[in-house]
């Protein structure tokens, strides 16, 4: 059996595809107001290594915080969302930076977890996301509960591996198919993987070069899984 990805465009720009690089200068590139919605997870601020000792570039300073999302703000299209996951300690910052770019919230997500990642004042079990909107979004038919799960991966692939299951929702509740989702900060591919699943387009960004090529690999790994799937039920692979 032979496997084909095919590959999508935005004018000139290719989709369903993990690029590598800063993503500032990436979503210069990108045609303003092509993306339909952004999934993202960027590094929280807090300088954080996991108990590998594994760190995340970019984790100590806020000097890409507000290019990156002002480069956001201009490539989603007018009356659609952004999801983006934060650092707590650092929620003021991150506030200032979507609020100067243009966003505003307009929700916000608590994603509790079975265990404590760290336990100093207290055991830290959750994390969050705020929902913001580039204008005037439409309301989904079926709204999120603003408490969700998120489910343990064992960050085999990233430091901050969230797991595929618990994006999967977000990207329903907020898409539709064949609609593109950017992650600027895609680190191991999760919400790229999560898009791909339920019939969506993806683009990826990842800094880090082992990152990056963790990511890749996983992506080809989905849409290999998913040709075969469609194969196996007589449906063409390629478009």
């Amino acid at each position: 059996m032979t496997i084909t990805t095919t590959i999508r465009t935005t004018e000139d720009h290719a989709t369903n595809r993990i690029l590598h690089g800063d993503c500032i200068e990436a979503m210069r590139r990108l045609p303003a107001e092509s993306v339909d919605f952004i999934l993202t997870d960027p590094p929280y601020l807090v300088n954080y290594r996991d108990r590998t000792g594994r760190t995340l570039q970019n984790d100590r300073d806020d000097n890409w915080l507000k290019p990156a999302m002002a480069a956001a703000y201009r490539v989603l299209k007018q009356n659609r969302l952004m999801v983006c996951f934060y650092g707590w300690p650092r929620a003021d910052d991150f506030l200032d930076a979507w609020r100067g770019a243009g966003f505003h919230p307009v929700g916000h997500f608590v994603f509790r977890k079975s265990y404590a990642s760290s336990a100093k004042f207290m055991k830290c079990q959750h994390e969050q996301a705020y929902l913001l909107a580039k204008g005037r979004p439409p309301l989904p038919k079926n709204p999120l509960p603003d408490v969700q799960r998120l489910f343990y991966t064992g960050d085999a692939l990233h430091p901050t591996q969230k797991a595929v299951v618990s994006l999967v929702p977000l990207v329903r509740a907020f898409t539709l198919p064949d609609e593109l989702v950017l992650d600027p900060f895609c680190g191991s591919a999760s919400s790229c993987a999560a898009a791909l699943l339920t019939g969506r387009r993806y683009l990826g960004i990842e800094l880090d070069e082992t990152y990056h090529a963790a990511a890749s690999a996983r992506m080809q790994r989905v849409h290999e899984r998913i040709a075969a799937r469609r194969f196996s039920r007589g449906i063409p692979t390629t478009a």
